[in-house]
């Protein structure tokens, strides 16, 4: 025999179970086109290319299963190897010059007034809302050997005119230069968000101690930063290895193929051969690639949450 007490927990409970199974399944609801799309546009195509990565396959002809020789070819292929190589130092020539020098321009925001901070920033996001093709053309107008803005500046000093997108020694550094411009601007505003979200009372404390600028910036700003630094890290390697638009628009991957970063041999590939299978086969070794180094840093960079 039961208590009012039991039979009144019995229907609070039947009744807390109706409204979650009612808020599961709205849940679900809303999620369902999402999660439609998803398999449509994402989940589906990387299916099917892992398939015809393993055909010998054309828009001409029906596919014809050929194992990992697609893979086999790409991996002997002495030019992948030499792009995966030029995008890891496109990333050494991007990446680091890119997070210092937002971190120095977060830096400035943060101490000066509020309107002229807010001035910084839309200055400083203004090339993020460029399109890299018209950065790019830019680009090639100030690199120009004859009239060129920088070759015009070093004559004013006596210095030589330089090929710098028709030299392979400096083609790739001078798409690196506009790289780096084009990504300042989240990068700086993400830094930016991260510095004022540090509590003030940590700097307040230092200065009672007698710290100066560097102190406050080796022990408290930067440790406080570590996992935004870790996200930016991340986001800028995957950025930079997989640039396409600079390259193929200011020298279209040369001189000598000095500029053929990973997307753009892809994509050169895709464009003139006629078995597909090679190109898609290249593309997934490169996500590989960009996979193993992302778990890489994940695992040698602590990255644990930081606590107030």
């Amino acid at each position: 025999m039961t208590t009012p007490a039991i039979d009144d927990r019995r229907a609070a409970k039947r009744r807390a179970d109706r409204h979650r199974y009612r808020d599961t399944r709205l849940a679900y609801l809303l999620l369902a086109p999402v999660v439609i799309l998803l398999g449509i546009f994402v989940i589906w195509p990387a299916v099917y290319a892992g398939f015809l990565s393993f055909q010998d396959w054309s828009f001409y002809k029906d596919p014809q299963f050929v194992g990992w020789k697609n893979y086999a070819d790409v991996l002997t292929d002495p030019l992948f190897v030499a792009t995966i190589g030029r995008g890891f130092l496109f990333v050494l020539m991007t990446v680091p010059p890119m997070l210092v020098l937002a971190f120095l321009f977060a830096s400035l925001v943060v101490s000066v007034s509020r309107r002229f901070a807010t001035v910084l920033k839309v200055s400083i996001y203004i090339p993020t809302i460029i399109s890299s093709v018209i950065a790019s053309i830019v680009f090639v107008l100030i690199y120009t050997y004859d009239g060129g803005i920088l070759n015009a500046v070093l004559a004013a000093f006596h210095i030589d005119a330089v090929a710098w997108i028709g030299d392979p020694a400096w083609a790739l550094l001078s798409v690196a230069v506009p790289a780096v411009w084009l990504g300042m601007g989240i990068t700086s505003l993400i830094m930016v968000a991260a510095m004022v979200d540090i509590p003030t009372e940590y700097y307040e404390a230092a200065a009672m101690e007698g710290a100066g600028w560097w102190q406050k910036t080796f022990y408290i700003t930067m440790p406080q930063m570590k996992n935004v630094f870790l996200y930016l890290l991340i986001t800028g390697f995957v950025a930079a290895i997989q640039q396409f638009e600079l390259p193929l628009v200011m020298t279209q991957g040369g001189p000598l193929d000095s500029t053929t970063l990973p997307n753009l041999f892809i994509f050169n590939h895709f464009r003139n051969d006629v078995n597909v299978g090679y190109s898609i086969a290249a593309a997934l070794l490169l996500f590989v690639v960009l996979g193993s180094v992302s778990a890489l840093v994940f695992k040698f960079i602590n990255s644990e949450r930081l606590v107030d």
